[in-house]
């Protein structure tokens, strides 16, 4: 783990003084995952993006192989020995992540049904459950729908990172860690949450499937 904070850090010097917040976040993530729990992504356009990044870096292999476990392998045998074969080998584990930025069908249907801004609030209402994850990822830390989220985050028990910049809005008052970039403009902010949250994935990877 440290290895990887170290290097972030010498890489983006900038983020030596954010360092204790990256690590903080990371120790959610992580107490999550010992759980059995999940992590909820959301953010608007760029952050939308990264949203979307991050479950890819998550869900399957980053840097390191991801084997199945053998006691699966003999469940996936047992069920269909050819089949069972192929997936022994193209599975990979997986860290649980889901992006709320990308569910077109629930999202155009809750816009027109109900309202635009309450859709993560309302995904996050309906997948999270106690001690989940919700990440929050706005360069400005006042993005009204990661808003209303964190806040409904909070309210099911769900832990609550920001991921953000400037000053860190209103979300880092939301937060459990506030995670915010020492930048300014839009583009250099996220120019360094792209490095952190690479971080997080590297991290976690080392500790579940080193």
């Amino acid at each position: 783990m440290h290895k990887h904070l170290e290097e972030l850090i010498n890489r983006y010097p900038k983020l030596a003084e954010i360092k204790e917040q990256i690590e903080a976040a990371y120790h959610f993530m992580s107490k999550a995952y010992d759980q059995g729990k999940k992590l909820l992504i959301a953010g608007n356009g760029g952050s939308s993006a990264d949203s979307d990044h991050m479950v890819g870096e998550l869900m399957k292999g980053f840097v390191l192989p991801r084997a199945v476990k053998e006691d699966f392998t003999q469940k996936l045998l047992a069920v269909d020995e050819e089949m069972g074969k192929e997936l022994s080998k193209k599975l990979q584990g997986a860290l649980p992540a889901i992006s709320l930025s990308n569910h077109f069908a629930l999202t155009t249907a809750y816009l027109n049904d109900i309202d635009g801004l309450s859709v993560f609030a309302q995904q996050v209402y309906g997948y999270g459950q106690a001690e989940d994850v919700f990440l929050g990822i706005s360069t400005s830390g006042n993005s009204r729908n990661v808003l209303l989220a964190a806040v409904t985050a909070k309210a099911k028990g769900l832990k609550v990172i920001a991921l953000s910049g400037k000053d860190g809005g209103k979300l880092a008052n939301l937060a459990d860690v506030s995670v915010i970039a020492p930048e300014e403009e839009t583009y250099k902010i996220q120019e360094l949450h792209l490095p952190i949250y690479h971080t997080w994935c590297l991290m976690l990877e080392s500790q579940y499937f080193s």
